[in-house]
């Protein structure tokens, strides 16, 4: 019974599961958590992955391991392979300038929109690693002097875990690749030029991987205690115990390492998913994407033609306002999710008018990043807490649903709606979602789908084949519910 382990590397936490390779069992998992921030140091991450595998009791007995991780995120490295500066999240948008100006360069208006559509998939946003780039050319000059190479979080969690053993061994996979404004899908090649456009010179990126193509071993030492240190030796300071021995599965050879992929197509990968389904993911993000046979170009810019972890593609639409919209109305009414969700559900759809355009950190889709929250229709009926709460769960799916009319409009299809995610933990969102989506909506049992799916990629990476192996993960509940117009209605003219 060979062993694998996937690891979600995500904005929130460092999840990692250990699941049987050829059925998908969970066997054990382990968590811990990140900190908070739009830029973080990743020596935490890796700290984080340090405390999870421990929590998760090692991986001595495991063929091979994948990270999942959030994607975008831009981790700068030296020559010697030093971390240059804290890495800039996907939620970081400082870059919205940058990304406007990318566009300008490239013509402007829908001439540019439409360029980088076709060269890489996707419109840049503040989102995207090549306009960070440009930000970090524009205001670090110093630090951006610095830099002999750029990676995205999973790429240099893998090249840890290999032992970091020089830049020329940095890997990442299509999927992750994708994201970055200077990789196109649709050729499977790097637009180095555009690498070039965005940060004025050329630096060392990670080398592409096949979906079941190995990233190399995992140094035995890699996890051991002590502290967490860099190529050149400088210590950094360690969380977390030390994640036990780590050494030949089973005595069977040394431990793999998968390509890894970004968190949206490791989650993907995680349920199952299919040409014709669609996958809502209400998580730090919201993410919307179905799983396609050939590569989208948007000049809208409202989709991003991503590719994902099977070989297939990813036309996703992504929001920065997801499941912290619930969290916050939460606080701002003084009870715990539970209660907000029992509150949602007293309200009548609709919530009598009111309607909160939930813009709490800007937004991406669409591209507003200075944007703030609204509260439109407020009224003494409505001044309640069971109103308040609707309005959150609807205003939440509203923008979600926007972006399902967008992947539809580009030629998606939409046969199932797959609600993951910890904002589908919520009895609310899941019985209100059919009334927004105005279709049914399949919840699969609660699991940690990202690390699932680098679970099912390492198990690939160990097993072979010309596909992953089939894993069952439980009986989905399915949601209906008569659709109500005058949700969407109403948060379109709010939302303006």
């Amino acid at each position: 019974m060979p062993l694998v382990a996937g690891v979600d590397s995500s904005t929130q936490s460092c999840k990692v599961v250990v699941r049987d390779a050829e059925t998908g069992a969970l066997v054990r998992q382990g968590r811990a958590p990140h900190p908070a921030g739009t830029e973080v140091d990743p020596y935490a991450w890796w700290d984080a992955l340090r405390a999870a595998v421990a929590d998760a009791g090692g991986l001595a007995d495991v063929a091979a391991v994948s990270v999942g991780g959030q994607q975008h995120g831009m981790v700068c490295l030296d020559g010697s392979g030093e971390v240059v500066r804290p890495a800039l999240l996907w939620n970081d948008t400082r870059s919205a300038d940058a990304a406007r100006e990318l566009v300008e360069e490239a013509g402007g208006g829908e001439t540019g929109r439409r360029f980088w559509a076709d060269a890489t998939g996707a419109v840049p946003v503040a989102s995207f690693t090549a306009t960070k780039l440009r930000w970090l050319a524009r205001h670090e000059p110093a630090n951006a002097d610095r830099v002999a190479a750029v990676c995205l979080p999973h790429d240099w969690l893998t090249w840890k875990l290999a032992g970091a053993p020089g830049l020329d061994a940095l890997r990442t996979d299509r999927g992750d690749a994708s994201g970055t404004g200077y990789w196109s899908p649709r050729t499977g090649e790097y637009r180095l030029d555009l690498l070039q456009r965005a940060f004025g010179r050329r630096i060392r990126v990670p080398v592409v991987l096949g979906p079941a193509e190995a990233a190399g071993h995992l140094d035995p030492t890699a996890l051991d205690g002590g502290t967490a240190a860099g190529p050149s030796g400088a210590a950094r300071s360690s969380g977390g115990g030390a994640a036990g021995a780590v050494g030949p599965s089973g005595g069977a050879g040394p431990v793999l390492l998968g390509p890894g992929t970004g968190d949206n197509a490791a989650a993907a990968l995680g349920v199952g998913a299919g040409p014709g389904d669609v996958i809502v993911s209400i998580g730090t993000s919201g993410t919307v994407f179905a799983v396609a046979d050939a590569p989208a170009a948007d000049p809208s810019g409202a989709v991003a033609g991503f590719a994902d972890a099977t070989g297939r593609f990813l036309p996703l639409v992504a929001t920065l306002n997801a499941a912290r919209v619930l969290d916050a109305a939460a606080t701002l009414l003084g009870v715990d999710l539970d209660t907000l969700g029992e509150l949602a559900l007293s309200a009548p759809a609709g919530a009598d008018g009111l309607v909160l355009v939930p813009y709490l950190e800007g937004e991406r889709t669409p591209d507003r990043p200075h944007a703030t929250g609204s509260l439109h229709g407020l009224t003494l009926g409505t001044s309640t807490p069971a109103h308040l709460a609707r309005a959150a769960v609807e205003g939440l799916l509203c923008g979600l649903a926007d972006g399902l009319d967008a992947l539809l409009a580009q030629g998606a299809r939409a046969d199932r709606i797959i609600l993951v995610g910890g904002g589908a933990r919520s009895a609310a969102v899941r019985r209100i979602a059919p009334q927004v989506f105005g279709r049914p909506v399949v919840v699969p049992p609660p699991g940690e789908y990202v690390a699932d799916g680098a679970a099912r990629q390492a198990a690939w990476v160990a097993l072979g084949g010309d596909t992953p192996p089939t894993w069952s993960i439980g009986t989905p509940e399915e949601y209906t519910a008569a659709p109500v117009p005058t949700i969407r209605e109403r948060y379109a003219r709010a939302r303006g």
